[in-house]
């Protein structure tokens, strides 16, 4: 799922290419990208663009008249820019959003449709779309820590919790827990205050730092390449792979259709963490320890 530093430049692109243009038309493939019917997409024809935001993880697209279009891209949905008229693709695409100079489209990978899009009338409307959630980089380390410790939540939960912190997931928390040396499985009450500021820290570099790479790479196009799995990542959708730190083997927890990338050495002091499903599997031969690995 694009997070915030893939919607940032998601944002940057769509104010340089669409940013004071005219919505010619929304043409729509997919009947159940809509999720809401007040006011109608047609209402919004020939409207000029005003701006664009996010809330959270969802993209804002801000036309005149106080009406806003709400897109969530879910896990594989993504935004392409074309030339005007673009057909939308038979297999993936779900919408276009046609204006004189050019198509936005939207497509979405896979057989589960779970992309959104909601046009809403109002910013109290727009409001029931914000969770609640923290933006790192305008929260002081005191706020940080009160949202944080809230709850007793581990650390990989409560970074990707909207309700806590704004558009973190499951991949650029790895990164952060990573660089902040801290295992994912590690209660929020238990951090002590120096730990708190370098998980704040953390958060706000490797973020800031991931947003500037994606700007340089995208530069004055549109982001085409979005994805969760980036060369130059310390550990995400590394398992196996030397950490960049130490160079032990990455390794992760699995659960559901998600998976917790770590290193033993730099974030939990060598111990391997019980992945569900093969701990239960091998019981008394789960490994330990990364030594027992080797």
């Amino acid at each position: 799922m694009p997070e915030l530093p893939d919607i940032t430049v998601y944002l940057d692109a769509l104010e340089r290419h669409i940013g004071g243009h005219r919505l010619v038309e929304i043409r729509l493939a997919s009947p159940f990208l809509l999720r809401s019917v007040d006011p109608p997409l047609s209402a919004v024809n020939g409207t000029m663009v005003s701006g664009v935001s996010r809330r959270g993880k969802r993209i804002v697209i801000e036309l005149e008249d106080n009406r806003f279009l709400v897109i969530h891209l879910m896990i594989a949905g993504r935004l392409r820019w074309r030339d005007a008229g673009t057909s939308i693709p038979g297999k993936v695409g779900l919408a276009a959003f046609d204006f004189d100079h050019g198509t936005l489209v939207l497509t979405e990978a896979g057989s589960r449709k779970r992309a959104s899009l909601h046009l809403v009338q109002g910013a109290e409307a727009l409001g029931q779309f914000d969770r609640g959630g923290l933006d790192v980089f305008e929260t002081d380390l005191a706020t940080f820590t009160s949202r944080l410790q809230l709850e007793n939540r581990t650390l990989k939960r409560a970074l990707t919790d909207p309700r806590i912190l704004d558009g973190i997931g499951n991949a650029y928390s790895d990164e952060i827990l990573h660089r902040a040396r801290f295992s994912p499985v590690k209660r929020t009450q238990s951090l002590s205050p120096e730990e708190l500021e370098r998980l704040w820290h953390a958060a706000r570099d490797s973020l800031k730092e991931w947003i500037e790479r994606l700007r340089q790479e995208v530069g004055d196009g549109f982001p085409d390449k979005v994805t969760a799995f980036r060369p130059g990542m310390a550990v995400h959708g590394r398992y196996g792979e030397p950490c960049p730190v130490c160079q032990a083997p990455v390794q992760r927890i699995r659960y559901a259709s998600r998976e917790t990338n770590y290193c033993a050495r730099c974030q939990t002091g060598g111990k391997l963490l019980a992945d569900r499903a093969l701990s239960r599997l091998l019981k008394g031969d789960w490994p330990k320890r990364l030594e027992d690995l080797e």
